[in-house]
């Protein structure tokens, strides 16, 4: 049974433009991601949904550069993605930037890139927020950080608005990122932090 709240309803009512897409970032999250994507030239976001955060990302970023689009979208009970179908109708906006869409986890990316030999100058990662989640995505994609990259992790901390200290996101946050000594943080808004990658030797 379809109700308001249904992804199906959802689409429908953004079609006519009754309402608008998505996201769990606040606008000062967003504020601070365009702030350290600015002129960017590798910018890669894992976990795209409705492509909100990917559009201030998009217009931060330098207008040459090539933008991956990271999020599995699992097929729902109508037989596609409502979830894809928003996100590249907004992003379609943006016809004269090269993006990448990668319908595949954050893992699967990463090792796509790696046997490409690319690597990125910011990434936001926003998608599986267990423990185990995103040390997968931690792990994988640490190495593919260019030197004085940075990398932004959503949910990855409490802040007055929200207690998320029993979250899979912010544990592993605090036990591992927060002590990767290849990195540093440089910002932090809402739940939001953001860190810089240390100069590579010779880089």
């Amino acid at each position: 049974m379809l109700t308001l709240n249904s992804p199906f309803v959802h689409l429908c009512l953004w079609t006519v433009g009754l309402c608008q897409a998505q996201t769990q970032t606040t606008d000062s999250e967003r504020d601070v991601l365009a702030l350290h994507a600015s002129g960017r030239q590798k910018v890669a976001e894992i976990g795209v949904w409705h492509g909100v955060t990917s559009s201030r990302l998009l217009r931060a970023m330098s207008d040459t550069g090539e933008f991956f689009a990271i999020d599995p979208y699992p097929v729902g009970r109508l037989g596609f993605s409502v979830q894809k179908i928003i996100a590249q109708r907004e992003l379609s906006a943006f016809r004269d930037r090269k993006i990448v869409w990668l319908r595949e986890t954050g893992v699967e990316a990463a090792n796509r890139l790696r046997a490409a030999g690319e690597a990125v100058d910011f990434l936001f990662i926003d998608g599986d927020h267990s423990y185990d989640g995103l040390r997968a995505d931690w792990e994988a994609w640490s190495p593919l950080i260019s030197s004085c990259g940075i990398v932004a992790c959503h949910d990855s901390r409490s802040s007055n608005e929200r207690d998320l200290s029993d979250t899979g996101s912010v544990r592993y946050t605090s036990e591992v990122i927060l002590r990767d000594s290849a990195f540093r943080v440089i910002d932090e808004v809402h739940s939001l932090t953001v860190l810089r990658k240390n100069k590579l030797p010779n880089s």
